[in-house]
């Protein structure tokens, strides 16, 4: 059954809901929360990765997400920590976290591979070009499928020779960085392609603007990240039909809801058949 993976963004800028989780307390409440509406697990980052963001101190970063990834994992909740830096990694892991889901493949932080394979844990790796102020055009893909497969292979390679058993790697298509409206959607239609590569695909559509620009009324996408949620959960609807791996959502509860409706309706196809 397709994971849930909830997105607690313990920073003052993220795109959708910054500022709302930014002190510890508030960012452990919200965790707790996320688990008991049905997260899997609670993915806690300390840096806004939503283009034009200025990154943060790596110190600010460790000191943001440590005391939340070490009461959660306390609480025994599975914890991701979304991060770029291999500091900020090894810190969390080492405070309980299971997960490192890094949005650029270990490109960011050229520690990363070795870090990973020294501290064991589960990886997931992005699709991820360059920073975004160092992209030349959103579009500069000529098959975006085929390109985002090959450069997702290559990071994977790296980790591997890094000694990374390829059992702890999961694949990210890395939805909204550096990509158009249509090349989204194009990686979405063609998972399958992608899920040849392993059986673990995460899926980040949360929200994005992408999602938004689908449901725009009269052409106008509606400017809050927040009202894209119910096109958010047809999109989890969707990857629950491929037994896509997990999908990384903001609201836990709808992502829940709709991936069992999904097994219930396929539990009931095969007693008939």
């Amino acid at each position: 059954m397709t994971l849930v993976m909830g997105i607690l963004n313990v920073t003052p800028d993220s795109f959708s809901d910054g500022g709302r989780w930014h002190t510890a307390d508030a960012a452990i409440a919200r965790g707790m929360a996320l688990a008991a509406e049905g997260a899997d697990i609670v993915d806690v980052g300390g840096e806004s990765t939503r283009p034009g963001a200025t990154r943060v101190d790596p110190g600010e970063e460790v000191t943001r997400v440590l005391p939340v990834v070490e009461a959660l994992a306390g609480e025994g909740i599975t914890v991701s920590i979304d991060t770029m830096r291999a500091r900020t990694a090894r810190a969390a892991v080492d405070a309980g976290a299971r997960y490192v889901n890094d949005v650029s493949g270990g490109l960011a932080d050229p520690e990363m591979t070795r870090i990973v394979a020294e501290l064991e844990c589960e990886y997931i790796a992005g699709h991820w070009r360059a920073f975004d102020d160092q992209i030349d055009a959103p579009d500069a893909f000529g098959d975006v499928v085929a390109e985002v497969r090959h450069e997702l292979l290559q990071r994977v390679r790296a980790f591997q020779d890094a000694g990374v058993d390829s059992n702890r790697i999961v694949i990210d298509p890395g939805l909204g960085f550096g990509k158009g409206t249509d090349e989204n959607w194009g990686l979405l239609a063609h998972l399958d392609v992608l899920r040849a590569m392993g059986p673990r695909i995460l899926v980040g559509a949360s929200r994005k603007r992408f999602v938004g620009a689908a449901i725009a009324r009269d052409g106008v996408p509606d400017a809050d990240p927040a009202a894209r949620d119910h096109a958010t959960t047809a999109i989890t609807t969707l990857c629950a039909q491929q037994d896509v791996w997990g999908v990384r959502v903001h609201d836990a509860r709808a992502a829940r809801d709709a991936i069992q409706v999904v097994s219930a309706w396929q539990n009931a196809l095969e007693r008939q058949r």
